[in-house]
Order: structure tokens, then C-alpha cells, then sequence
């Protein structure tokens, strides 16, 4: 598994990047680069290969919705990216920053959040224990509204 920094805080970035990418035998191509850096730095922290599409069309790039989906998948193959398929039926794509949680999903809106609970943790594994199980991962998805939403159906 590769665990990868959402702030790049290194002088030369590109440099950081290139160097991340080689390390997971890919080459550092300028879309690679450029769908990187949209992951680390960009405000969203799940997106679809569409919302990647869209942060490239505002920057002007001339990178192809087609190069986009390539790029996801051969970061997933790396470990660079985590896939996750929530029921809007989209493929929603993260860093792999090497950190269990579990994720919020508003059904309004699409809007992913993450969270982590100890507590659930605790509770998954002795239930599992009890049952004979020995739980190796796994993934979960609360689906509701979000505050935003929410408190615009209660207007």
C-alpha cells in the first residue's frame, strides 16, 4: 500500500511528485502530474473522474476525459488513489493516505465526508470475534443528507 501526502510541502513539488510516481513504477507524464496535484491540493477530497475533468477544463488543460479515467485507474493499480463505489453508481476516487475511515454520503447532493470512530472499530471486531470471524478490512457508507441539505428541507 502507498500512503500518499495531501499537503506536498517539499520546495519543488513536481519534483516530490515525480518522484512518488517512479517509486510506484509509473512514469511522470504531465497529465499523471496534473491529476496529482488535483488530488493533493485541491479542495475536494472525493471526486469522479467528471469532477477531475472539470477542475482541468477551468485550468485551460487540454487533458482528455478518456486520459482522466486511464490516469484513476492505473492510480488505483499503484495504491495512489483509493476507489470507492457509493450508490450514485459513480466510481469516487482519494488519496490513499494510508488511514482507515469511513465516509458520510448525502443523498441530496452527492457530498462525501469522512470519519473515523474508535468505538465502531471496537464494536466491528468483537462482533466479528464472536462470530468466528477475523475481519482482514473493511468499508463503510452512512447515507443521509448533509447539514447544507438537510437544513434546506426543513425550510
Amino acid at each position: 500500500m502507498v500512503a500518499v501526502q495531501r499537503a506536498v510541502s517539499a520546495k519543488d513539488p513536481d519534483m516530490k511528485n515525480i518522484d512518488e510516481l517512479k517509486s510506484t513504477g509509473l512514469k511522470a507524464t504531465l497529465p499523471r502530474l496534473k491529476i496529482l496535484e488535483i488530488f493533493q491540493t485541491g479542495a475536494q477530497r472525493h471526486m469522479t473522474a467528471e469532477d477531475v475533468f472539470r477542475v482541468l477544463l477551468d485550468e485551460r488543460s487540454d487533458i482528455g476525459l478518456a486520459t482522466v479515467y486511464r490516469v484513476l485507474t492505473q492510480f488505483e493499480q499503484a495504491g495512489i488513489l483509493i476507489r470507492s463505489n457509493f450508490e450514485s453508481g459513480k466510481a469516487v476516487y482519494e488519496l490513499n493516505e494510508g488511514q482507515h475511515h469511513d465516509h458520510f454520503v448525502c443523498t441530496s447532493c452527492g457530498k462525501v465526508e469522512e470519519f473515523y470512530d474508535p468505538d465502531i472499530e471496537k464494536r466491528q471486531n468483537l462482533i466479528a470475534k464472536a462470530k468466528g470471524w477475523v475481519i482482514q478490512d473493511h468499508s463503510m457508507a452512512l447515507y443521509g443528507h448533509c447539514a447544507e441539505c438537510a437544513s434546506r428541507a426543513t425550510k
